[in-house]
């Protein structure tokens, strides 16, 4: 009987009186948001850590065993597995801006880290684990492939017919945008507050 007159709020309880007496039972309840906190980030970098390491053994594959191979068919001439060097962005577009791009990759990343401290959404926490760890793979390949560092050209081997050739880390690039922007038209913040309007 206490515990539904406490939280319906009746004028004779101390908690509707206000003396502050339920108030430790309140702060009680607060500590844990901090693990769910924790919990997300741990999401967020796990979801970049498999996206990476996907992403860099599939590289490694390709460079490995298709690299001046005849390219694979893996649907008919619809889908083919083809090793080419992509000095560009995503989908081989904009060749000549290689360092700018490099810078931009390491700019997301620092972005998305310094997101990390108020991220309390799980949803929030994929897409940006998705977007991280597309950032590292192609950034990897920039810094440490020839023809040098910050212009090394991305391995791509995905080959849709009647599309541009891409990898691993593009396509959790653009799930994670994809993502990103269903969640923001939803209201939904990084911390996991949600906005009507």
């Amino acid at each position: 009987m206490a515990e539904a007159e406490r939280i319906i709020g009746t004028p004779d309880t101390p908690d509707a009186a206000g003396d502050g007496q339920e108030r430790p039972d309140a702060e009680q309840e607060r500590p844990p948001e901090r693990p769910r906190g924790r919990r997300r980030v741990a999401v967020l970098f796990a979801v970049a850590a498999f996206a990476y390491a996907l992403d860099l053994v599939s590289k490694m594959i390709v460079v490995a065993k298709l690299e001046h191979q005849e390219p694979i068919e893996i649907v008919g001439d619809w889908l083919r597995f083809v090793a080419i060097r992509n000095a560009g962005a995503a989908f081989g577009f904009g060749e000549a801006f290689t360092v700018i791009f490099t810078v931009i990759a390491a700019v997301v990343i620092v972005v998305i880290a310094r997101l990390a401290r108020k991220l309390y959404s799980l949803p929030w926490a994929i897409a940006l684990g998705m977007l991280l760890g597309g950032a590292l793979g192609n950034l990897t390949d920039r810094i440490f492939r020839a023809p040098g560092v910050f212009e090394g050209a991305v391995v791509d081997f995905i080959a849709p017919k009647h599309f541009a050739v891409f990898n691993l880390a593009d396509s959790a690039i653009v799930c994670g945008g994809i993502l990103i922007v269903i969640l923001s038209f939803r209201g939904l913040d990084p911390d996991g507050t949600v906005h009507k309007d």
